[in-house]
Parts: structure tokens; C-alpha cells; sequence
């Protein structure tokens, strides 16, 4: 065991407390320098239970921090005209610094119509197609970055992990994370595979990757045993299971059974007595990447409103 290298669970609550005090501090500072205190509006439509439980969570981190937060729940049936009437008037509201609509909406409305209404300047989750294309650009800087991917780069960062030069390989390509993941990893000079439902043999692929980034509603899709030595893993798609956890300690070993908002990468890599080989750092969700992409909320919405008050 002295030459096995052993799993690391990167600690995801600890670094978004971090980000979390950080944001504190210039809020209050801010707030004592030019009396701004930064806003965030958020519009949910419909009563689906994870948007809610995410805008409970997210109005908690705001007033840890500082943040006024602004809020409007519309029914399921509202209109697209509705939603545009309230986006409008917080593009007009000058304390109100972001604006974030809840994903995804009720199929009766033109998602893009209403994402496209958020000022760019509001643009909390950097879905505005300016905000996109700049990121795609070498040599533009878009004005924001969608909350989940930036979490998922910030902790690489903050762990030390060195991304250029790597092979890094996102695992789903939507437009919340997948394909803004990918284009963040490329922006930090990865060279960037990405692998979705049509790709072929994704284990060849898979198994190359010194970061990998999975971002997709489908269990069990990547083994254990495609994982090489040394990898970092991210795993952001999750997906509701029994499942059976097993803990590896220094001195004990213990299991029991819960139900839990489990990710897609197979449970192998957690039960495996070669998990120790396969992992320098392993980032397990047991549900989302709600920390982190709320702490990226809160430090959005704090950009937005210094860029708005010309505020260092």
C-alpha cells in the first residue's frame, strides 16, 4: 500500500464556505465604501421541487453574505408574456445587479425568447448568446460564466490541479454544462474531448483523460476501470438510486443503505480495492453541485454589481 496512491474527496462545502466569506468581506466593504449592496432577482416558473429547493437555498446564501434577493413564482400556466413583464422590470431596477430565470421552463414558452430578454449585464448565469459566444472566442471575455461549469473549474483551481496541457474529457454537452464545461477547460489550454449519447467507443476515450467532467442524467455510464491512474473526476449528472455507500477510512470500513441523489459514475469507483490506485482527487455530489454553483451565484451577482458601480 506505501506506493498506492490514495483517493482524495475533494471537500466542495469547505472551498464554497471559502468563496462564501471571501464575497462577505467585499460585500461589506462595498457597503461601507459607495452604500451599494449588490441584488438578485430570480424568476421561478412552475413548482418543480429541485428549482425550489435551489431558490431556498439560494436566498439562505444570500443573506449570509449580504445579497438583497429578489423573487417571483409564477404558476405553470403563466405566460411567456408574463415572465418577459417581470424580466423587464428588473432589467429596469438598478438594485437589482442579476437576474437569474430557473431552468428549465414549462414547454409552452420559447426558452430562448426569455433567456435572450435578460440584460447582458444582468446575465447571472451567462446564457445570454453574447455572453456564449464570447466565451467560445479566443481573445473576447464574456461579461459572465454559467454558475455550475465555473464552480467545476474554480475547485480544479483551488485544489491545485494544473488543467494546461492536460487531456480532459466532458461527458455530456448541453447547453448548461456540458458545452460551456468544455469551452472553459479549452480557455484553460486542455486539449478537450467531448463524449455524449452518439459517440463511439467512449471507454477509449474515457480512459485517456487526466480530468474528467460528467454532466449527464445517465447512471452508471463511466467504470471504475476506465479511469487511469492519477485522474481527476467531477461528476456533476445525477440520478435518484438505492445504492449501497462504502467508505474507505484510515483505521475502519463501514456500510449502510440510504437513498441518496447519486451521479453517473459507476459505483465500482467507490467499492473497488483498487480505488486507491485510480484517484488522486474524486469529487462524488451526493445530489448537485449546489455549494459551488450557488457560491458562484453570489460572486456573479458581486461582480455584476461593481462593474455596474465602477467599483474596484
Amino acid at each position: 500500500m506505501a506506493a498506492e496512491t490514495s483517493a482524495k474527496i475533494i471537500d466542495e462545502k469547505s472551498i464554497a464556505k471559502q468563496i462564501r466569506d471571501e464575497i462577505t468581506i467585499e460585500i461589506s466593504r462595498m457597503k461601507d465604501t459607495v452604500g451599494v449592496v449588490p441584488g438578485l432577482a430570480v424568476i421561478l416558473v412552475g413548482d418543480r421541487k429541485d428549482s425550489a429547493t435551489y431558490v431556498r437555498n439560494k436566498k439562505k446564501a444570500c443573506e449570509s453574505v449580504g445579497i438583497n434577493s429578489y423573487e417571483v413564482h409564477l404558476p405553470e400556466d403563466s405566460t411567456e408574456l408574463e415572465v418577459l413583464k417581470h424580466i423587464s422590470g428588473f432589467n429596469d431596477d438598478p438594485s437589482v445587479h442579476r437576474i437569474l430565470v430557473l431552468l428549465p421552463l414549462p414547454s409552452h414558452m420559447n426558452e430562448q425568447n426569455i433567456l435572450n430578454s435578460v440584460c447582458i449585464e444582468k446575465d447571472v448565469d451567462g446564457f445570454h448568446p453574447l455572453n456564449i459566444g464570447c466565451l467560445a472566442m479566443r481573445g473576447r471575455e464574456p461579461l459572465f460564466v454559467s454558475c455550475t461549469p465555473k464552480g467545476c473549474i474554480e475547485l480544479l483551481h483551488r485544489y491545485g490541479v494544473d488543467i494546461k496541457g492536460r487531456r480532459a474529457v466532458v461527458i455530456g454537452r448541453s447547453n448548461i454544462v456540458g458545452m460551456l464545461a468544455a469551452l472553459l477547460l479549452l480557455r484553460e489550454d486542455a486539449t478537450v474531448s467531448v463524449v455524449h449519447s452518439r459517440t463511439n467507443n467512449p471507454e477509449e476515450i474515457i480512459r485517456q483523460a487526466d480530468i474528467i467532467i460528467a454532466a449527464v442524467g445517465q447512471e452508471n455510464m463511466v467504470r471504475g476501470s476506465w479511469i487511469k491512474p492519477g485522474a481527476v473526476v467531477i461528476d456533476v449528472g445525477i440520478n435518484p438510486v438505492e445504492v449501497s455507500w462504502v467508505f474507505f477510512g484510515f483505521f475502519t470500513m463501514f456500510t449502510w443503505m440510504r437513498k441518496v441523489q447519486k451521479g453517473i459514475v459507476s459505483l465500482e469507483m467507490y467499492v473497488m480495492r483498487r480505488l486507491a490506485r485510480l484517484l488522486q482527487l474524486l469529487l462524488q455530489f451526493p445530489g448537485e453541485l449546489d455549494p459551488m454553483t450557488i457560491a458562484m451565484l453570489l460572486s456573479n451577482t458581486l461582480s455584476s454589481a461593481k462593474r455596474m458601480h465602477n467599483y474596484k
